[in-house]
Order: structure tokens, then sequence, then C-alpha cells
């Protein structure tokens, strides 16, 4: 699937490619609406038909993964809700030894996310992730989310890479495509980001299926 003799520098979105997307379905599908029907003495169906369309309209923006805007949106205090849910914060299987394996290696190895930095922040609290890459990046850190050129321009800025021999995995679909778009040379999608949701069509991508057969490769 991949030829790593092809690859110097490695990019890994974290919710759903690393991180367990069960944790971010959960919270703003099901846990924000109850607390948010709670809040205002409503019905969950009523607060889902308040937030609902709200998420709709700011999907692919960057105001769709910023913690400071729901905060304001919705006058919750979305990181303490975050926090009351946080024990389900989880790896996917095999995410680390696929990460040891990638430090090994000697490549570079840099987390680029659209969440939040306090989102970031409160997730490695829970996970260690820090000692495996050499940079960790917010999308808010540039003001652009990962769908825009404008987020890889900023990014080629700050940590100039070859795109033609950088592999990049993620669980979007349409931030795979804006990535081929800008020329990254190897893309991997995620087949279930969400481990109690169902596999998916990942179209036009290969697709991750299992990080221990991608480490071993990877070693090789």
């Amino acid at each position: 699937m991949i030829n790593w003799n092809d690859i110097d520098t490695v990019l890994l979105d974290m919710d759903g490619t690393l991180l367990d997307l069960h944790f971010d379905n959960h919270f703003w599908v099901e846990y924000l609406p109850r607390r948010y029907a709670d809040h205002h003495g409503q019905s969950l169906a009523w607060a889902k038909n308040e937030i609902y369309p709200l998420m709709k309209a700011k999907q692919g923006q960057l105001d769709w993964y910023c913690l400071d805007f729901w905060t304001r949106e919705l006058d919750m205090p979305i990181v303490e809700l975050k926090r009351e849910v946080a024990h389900l914060i989880s790896l996917r299987p095999d995410a680390d030894i696929f990460l040891r394996a990638l430090q090994a290696s000697g490549r570079d190895v840099i987390l680029i996310t659209n969440a939040h930095r306090d989102s970031l922040s409160l997730k490695l609290e829970r996970i260690e992730l820090r000692t495996y890459f050499q940079r960790l990046i917010s999308s808010h850190d540039f003001g652009f989310p990962k769908e825009a050129r404008a987020f890889w321009d900023a990014l080629q800025r700050e940590v100039p890479f070859d795109s033609q021999r950088t592999l990049f995995i993620d669980d979007s679909l349409g931030i795979l495509r804006a990535a081929r778009d800008y020329g990254i040379g190897h893309l991997l999608a995620v087949r279930q980001p969400d481990s109690r949701g169902a596999q998916r069509d990942t179209e036009e991508f290969d697709a991750v299926e299992d990080y221990r057969a991608l480490a071993a490769a990877c070693e090789r």
C-alpha cells in the first residue's frame, strides 16, 4: 500500500485517526444536546433541533472546531462539559505501536489537527502523544482549517516538507482531498474512525485498517 522508501515526513490527524472518534461523536451528538436541554429545561429533541442545524452550517469551517465559538454560541462551558466525559478518550487499537515504529524509523512525524488547543490539551492529559512528534500543530494556530488551501501553505512555511515524499493519514475524506489538491503524495483514510460506528467506504482512498501491520511495514 505504501512504499516507505518514498516517505520522509508523516503527517497525522488526531481525532478518528489516532484517537477513537467515539468520544467526540458522543459528546457532540448526544452529551452536549442533553446538557443543553437540561440547562434550558427543555426536551432532548428540542435541544437537538436547536444545535444540529448550527453544527451543519459550520461544518468544514474553523468555527466548527472552535470551542470558544461554541461556548459563546450556546452559552455553555464546553471545555468543562468535555471534561465530564473525558474518560471516553482513548487510542485507536495499536496506534501507539505505529507511533513507536515511526519514532524509531527516524522520519519527521508531525501531528496536524483541527482540534482547538483546549481540546488538544484535554486529550494530551489523558493520552501521551507528545513524545512521538516533532511538532503538535492545531489549525487554530494558523486561522484556517485543514480543509483550506491556506492551512497547507501555512504548514509548509512553519515546517517545510517535500509534499511528494510525505504521507498524510486522516479520517476526513474532504480533508484528504484538500491535501491531495495541495500535492501531498501519499494519502491514507481510516476505515472505522469510531469504534462503535460502522466501517465506511473511503471511496478513492486506501484505508488504514490495522496499525500493527502498518507499523511492521514501516520498520522494514
